[in-house]
């Protein structure tokens, strides 16, 4: 299958995968050997998020980075509304059609709720989980409700998104601590999956969803309990303005008791890109710490 758009293989050198979805397609990375690791994106990244954190660790691992339909490379099928519990439920039949299990599962942004509604249902399936400014609760602070309202909303969120590619262009950078890394490349490879301003819908329901997926949320809250005996590593990025405050990861702490915790004073929303080192150093952590199990 041809890529939609071309991305520079010295920053992302890795095989194309395709998964046949209905009557779309899931991309994917699938690197490496050894312990699984699950990688997931939130808004509006993709596998690309992960390439450093693949490229150093796939001499030690298998690491596997698929992209939701409607982001990356992959297709979204007929009829498909770009919901974060429609992801989750794709994500859902990728882990069961590609037999992932005793895995350890990465998340951040929107790739926490989606992860967790996972978690939740199948704790055995997960060896640990590592997480970064992430959520899986109802928004009850102002901040993240303004957010939504205004990014998610209409019209001017819709605007926004839709004709302007905002999030993409402007979020994504400004959400980068270290400025230097925002290169023309980097830029490229976040803006061309979205070139048309229908093929940017999906960025505009994401943040639409932190008020209207309240419900869903609020679910899987209800059953964070069932993973206080997961080993866990939080790497917090503290430079991050877009609504993720120490006070959630104080959340994720008293959530997942056995966690060990990072805080990252040179690390903004976009921890993958800031600080790629401190995301695989944390999943070679959390695989010495579990490495007593088994690796079925």
């Amino acid at each position: 299958m041809k890529r939609p758009f071309e991305v520079d293989p010295a920053e992302y050198p890795f095989q194309d995968r395709w998964l046949p979805y209905r009557d779309g397609n899931i991309h994917y990375v699938d690197e490496g050997s050894g312990p699984t690791v699950l990688l997931l994106h939130g808004n509006p990244t993709w596998s690309y998020l992960y390439r450093n954190v693949i490229k150093e660790l796939s001499g030690e691992c298998r690491l596997v980075a698929p992209d939701y339909p409607g982001f990356g490379m992959s297709k979204a099928p007929s009829g498909y509304g770009y919901t974060p519990q429609e992801h989750s439920e794709v994500i859902s039949d990728f882990i069961r059609r590609l037999k992932l299990k005793d895995f350890i599962l990465v998340v951040q942004d929107w790739g926490g709720p989606i992860g967790l509604d996972y978690a939740v249902r199948n704790r055995e399936q997960l060896r640990g989980i590592v997480l970064m400014n992430t959520w899986a609760w109802p928004a009850a602070q102002l901040p993240m409700k303004l957010f939504s309202l205004v990014m998610g909303g209409r019209p001017l969120g819709y605007w926004l998104q839709t004709r302007r590619n905002f999030f993409a262009k402007v979020i994504v950078p400004q959400g980068i601590h270290h400025a230097e890394k925002v290169t023309d490349s980097l830029r490229k490879a976040y803006t061309d999956p979205f070139p048309t301003p229908a093929s940017r819908k999906p960025t505009w329901v994401f943040p639409r969803h932190i008020r209207k997926a309240g419900s869903w949320l609020a679910a899987i809250e209800s059953r964070l309990p069932s993973l206080a005996d997961l080993p866990a590593q939080i790497i917090w990025g503290s430079k991050d303005s877009a609504g993720f405050p120490l006070e959630a990861m104080n959340k994720w702490q008293y959530y997942l008791p056995r966690n060990e915790t990072e805080i990252l004073d040179d690390a903004s929303h976009y921890v993958q890109e800031d600080r790629p080192d401190r995301v695989a150093a944390a999943i070679r952590n959390l695989w010495t710490r579990t490495s007593g199990g088994t690796n079925r």
